[in-house]
């Protein structure tokens, strides 16, 4: 099964760069479609394009770093991702499926050009849901792609969904198509490489661990409480007089 995942457009407009778009095909290896990215020059090589994995409720992440997986997080994940290099993390704690595991690859092929000093502020949404991880574990392999909407074509109206989605059917490819519809960022890809099961993974099934840069969650600031009037004393009551 392929899905093809629209990025919902609430980053500005001065985020999109027009008139950047390549056809490649997605059934290209992992690490392909982003290396030929970086040939084409810009600023991409050496920029972390900050990434938030969501997961369902209940469900952790873990990512690969230094040769293995790190403790597991709850969802979601913020992470600074070079372009290029394939990604391996390890989903657990999946809800209706104890015990069982997925390992999807991310794999950045451009990025968001947000204004400086905000890049944190617009991550890319990597949206794993409970039914792409039901359809992984039972052997299928899906792959998502997700895309910037064309701001030239996009309505210009917000959707109170984080992200629009459909699936592309049989036979089609979603990489063409994102591109055709606005201009791709990341591809996901889960389900049919698993490691052994009981040893631990090897490099080259986390692709080299390449480096990452963790992102603090997202922190919502309350606004304080409304100050409340002091309630001033019954009727019936002296205060005492000071002591001399």
């Amino acid at each position: 099964m392929v899905v093809l995942l629209a990025l919902a457009p609430s980053v500005p407009l001065s985020a999109q760069q027009p008139g950047v778009h390549y056809f490649h095909q997605g059934a290209m290896p992992p690490g392909a479609i982003g290396s030929l990215q970086l040939q084409r020059g810009g600023p991409l090589p050496g920029f972390f394009q900050p990434v938030e994995i969501k997961a369902p409720y209940g469900a952790l992440i873990s990512l690969a770093v230094d040769g293995r997986f790190d403790r597991p997080q709850q969802a979601p994940a913020r992470v600074g991702m070079l372009i290029a290099p394939v990604y391996r993390i390890r989903v657990t704690g999946i809800p209706r499926h104890p015990g069982e595991e997925v390992f999807p690859t991310i794999e950045l092929v451009n990025r968001l050009y947000t204004p400086r000093g905000q890049e944190q502020r617009f991550a890319v949404p990597i949206d794993l849901t409970q039914e792409d991880l039901e359809l992984a574990l039972e052997g299928k392999f899906v792959t998502r792609v997700i895309y910037l909407e064309d701001p030239e074509s996009a309505l210009p109206v917000r959707d109170p969904k984080d992200q629009n989605w459909f699936d592309v059917g049989p036979g089609r490819d979603p990489l063409a198509i994102a591109d055709r519809l606005g201009r791709p960022v990341a591809i996901v890809r889960m389900g049919g490489r698993v490691p052994v099961r009981g040893e631990a993974p090897g490099m080259d099934f986390l692709n080299g661990c390449p480096p990452m840069v963790k992102i603090p969650p997202r922190m919502k600031i309350l606004k304080p409480p409304p100050k409340q009037p002091l309630a001033a004393p019954p009727a019936d009551v002296v205060p005492e007089a000071p002591q001399p």
